[in-house]
């Protein structure tokens, strides 16, 4: 999916949307910790903090108070979803350009 993705690219300069879209598919099946999210988005912890919050007052991920954990809500897998169709198209794009 989107995390094998972003290995195979040796973890290049990512924008804003490209990190948005690892941390909601990290949370997108299971919950997780923050600890979790950080190491798999390779993400310092005040940059997660940011992101995190970011992703909360959009309500595309939310925080689960008793558990600690993080999951990636309906809207969330809409953006990725809407995310990865964007992908494709670039690359479409650039393989008839080039």
């Amino acid at each position: 999916m989107f995390i094998s993705n972003t290995r195979q690219i040796k973890m290049k300069n990512r924008d804003r949307a490209e990190i948005n879209a690892m941390i909601l598919d990290i949370a997108r099946h299971s919950k997780v910790t923050k600890t979790k999210i950080m190491y798999r988005a390779y993400l310092s912890y005040n940059k997660l903090e940011e992101y995190l919050t970011d992703l909360g007052e959009s309500e595309l991920l939310e925080f689960e108070v008793g558990a600690q954990t993080y999951r990636t809500t309906e809207k969330g897998k809409r953006y990725l979803e809407i995310h990865s169709r964007m992908n494709e198209l670039i690359s479409i794009n650039r393989e008839t350009v080039f």
